[in-house]
């Protein structure tokens, strides 16, 4: 493209590449990407339909179940259409403010979602280390301002990305964004001039989000095992533990590959863009696909009102 390689004051469209390196196989890449959001879209969605007909499961971990399903929907809803669209149609053109709004939703979502698993942690600790408070604690009110934090949190943690982008970068030396989406750093090494204040911002937010809430996170597992290894018995142990077991395996499958990406992605040089992108696109994918999975298999409640509505529909048919 004769335009990539001209300094230009904030371009009309940027043009994203998709898998550099690997745009001949764009085709069959595209067949496990369509599979895989499906199976968020389905999986997800059917997660939302059972904790809304279900009376029983609007109890707080369910109802951050919830914010956690239409916080995937969000997540991999803003990636994967362009992203099928790059593959299928060659459709790599963006426009500027499509490019920032896009940029806006997958960060600020992904606070989102560390936010809401940060909350969870907090429904377990007082489930598990203070049992006879909890239905006082989290009541549906204080359920709903945790989720209502955790999205302020994210407009404001993040809100400043794409306004400093418009503000303070205003000549790019390229419109061709290496990558399947409009992330952060992606667009911000295409701009000319200092873009520190862009790069120590980012830092930041990734360390206050990736490194705290992990951090908090863990110290209430701590106070939980400890709580836990008081119990009398090893069988009241295993099963105090197993309701924590979702949350533990959501929250791994969440921070491990946004970490490496991150890793990578500022420090990993030698990692071929193909494999940097890939990583990118897996952990905006692969917590929307397992999340549901991982709760319908280990959630008593989920389990049976998944299997009683599947026998619903094939008594039906």
């Amino acid at each position: 493209m004769t335009t990539s390689n001209i300094t230009t004051t904030h371009p009309a469209f940027f043009l994203l590449v998709g898998i550099p390196g690997l745009e001949h196989l764009h085709v069959w890449i595209s067949i496990p990407f369509c599979f895989a959001y499906t199976l968020a879209l389905l999986g997800n969605c059917t997660l939302l339909f059972i904790i809304r007909a279900d009376a029983a499961l609007h109890e707080p971990m369910y109802l951050f179940l919830a914010m956690l399903a239409v916080i995937d929907l969000v997540l991999s809803t803003s990636t994967m259409p362009k992203l099928l669209g790059i593959f299928w149609f060659g459709a790599g053109d963006i426009g500027l403010d499509a490019c920032l709004a896009q940029m806006f939703l997958i960060h600020c979502f992904a606070t989102v979602e560390s936010g809401i698993f940060l909350a969870m942690a907090f429904d377990r600790y007082v489930a598990i280390c203070n049992p006879l408070r909890h239905t006082t604690v989290l009541t549906h009110n204080v359920v709903g301002r945790l989720g209502l934090a955790a999205l302020l949190r994210g407009v404001l943690y993040i809100g400043p990305l794409p306004l400093m982008i418009r503000l303070r970068l205003p000549l790019y030396k390229a419109r061709v964004i290496s990558h399947s989406y409009c992330e952060h750093m992606a667009v911000v090494t295409l701009a000319c001039g200092d873009s520190r204040a862009n790069n120590v911002y980012g830092l930041s937010i990734g360390f206050l989000v990736l490194i705290l809430d992990s951090m908090a996170i863990a110290a209430s597992y701590v106070m939980i095992f400890r709580a836990v290894m008081g119990l009398a018995t090893p069988e009241a142990r295993l099963k105090t533990l197993g309701t924590c077991g979702s949350h533990i395996c959501a929250i791994l499958i969440f921070y491990v590959p946004i970490a490496v990406s991150s890793l990578i992605h500022r420090f990993g040089h030698q990692v071929p863009p193909p494999v940097h992108t890939l990583l990118a696109n897996f952990y905006l994918l692969i917590p929307p696909i397992l999340n549901p999975i991982v709760y319908a298999v280990r959630t008593k409640q989920i389990r049976e009102r998944l299997l009683q509505i599947l026998k619903t529909e094939t008594k039906i048919k």
